[in-house]
């Protein structure tokens, strides 16, 4: 949306706005997963990727709610990793093994794909493909269901990277293996990304990222249009149209971003860089994070 894109160009990040294609896609979040503004949004994640495929690239996409420890492009171009580099696309691991997504458990916010034949073929079939994510309520049941043809009928050859590797964890891990995001936290073990998926909405994404120590956005600017942060310097504004290319102008990196994490603890039984003792519980089960003492042990944590 126009929004969006006002902010990421007020933070010197190159974008791409077109309003014939993108014009009627709500600028506020969805509510409930499978909602009407999460499914308009899922149209935007197959129209994205088309459009950059369609002019002979690579794509790494991406969900906003995935932070980066390590360049994951390193790992994908990895030509060492011998017969693990001859793949067509390679997703993320849902976490979630059930049939709605089987055989794969991939999952759509993030993965990287190798511009050819097959993925072109492939992206247009998604492409085409709109009356399933309308039906499904579902981007990601809906690309799942048209890859099983592809890897089937036309040799798409597809790699899902393990829940049980290191180097891309998200919600499965942050809910689930506990052990495991304790050494993320203690620096024990360093994965490529971290991605906040498996989480009911926009606003606990936030809150579990700023217990973590993953959030450099400061609270005058959460939420906030780039119209609203900027609403004393209309000129400072006007840059921020939607014309593409390079960004030039970074003026909102001063009000909006942190040098160090914002680190506020939320929940005490939900990861978190610190001992988040006094906070509340979320969960039923009251099960808290970290025991007294146990973030500042020296021990290794086995996972």
């Amino acid at each position: 949306d126009l929004e969006t894109t006002q902010l990421a160009k007020g933070l010197g990040i190159t974008t791409f706005y077109d309003e014939m294609i993108f014009g009627k896609m709500p600028s506020g979040a969805a509510k409930r997963y499978g909602d009407k503004n999460f499914v308009a949004m899922m149209f935007a994640k197959v129209y994205c990727v088309h459009l950059v495929m369609m002019l002979g690239y690579d794509v790494l996409f991406q969900d906003v709610d995935i932070v980066w420890y390590k360049n994951p492009l390193n790992y994908f171009n990895d030509e060492s990793l011998g017969s693990d580099h001859d793949f067509d696309i390679y997703f993320q691991d849902d976490g979630a093994h059930s049939v709605r997504y089987a055989p794969y458990s991939a999952n759509s916010g993030f993965y990287f794909v190798r511009n050819n034949k097959r993925t072109m073929h492939f992206f247009n079939s998604v492409l085409k493909a709109g009356d399933l994510i309308f039906s499904t309520d579902s981007h990601q049941q809906a690309l799942i269901a048209t890859m099983n043809e592809h890897t089937s009928l036309y040799g798409l050859k597809v790699k899902i990277l393990s829940r049980d590797m290191v180097g891309f964890p998200g919600g499965y891990h942050f809910h689930r293996k506990r052990d495991f995001m304790k050494a993320i936290l203690k620096k024990q073990v360093q994965p490529f990304i971290f991605h906040m998926s498996w989480t009911h909405n926009k606003d606990n994404k936030l809150l579990f990222f700023q217990q973590m120590g993953e959030w450099y956005v400061k609270d005058v600017c959460v939420q906030k249009t780039a119209a609203e942060i900027l609403v004393d310097d209309s000129s400072a504004l006007a840059g921020l149209d939607a014309k593409n290319g390079k960004a030039t102008n970074t003026i909102l990196k001063e009000p909006c971003c942190s040098a160090t994490p914002i680190v506020t603890c939320h929940y005490r039984d939900k990861p978190s860089i610190e001992e988040c003792t006094n906070a509340p519980f979320i969960d039923k089960a009251k099960r808290i994070f970290w025991q007294p003492g146990e973030f500042a042990s020296t021990d290794i944590i086995q996972f």
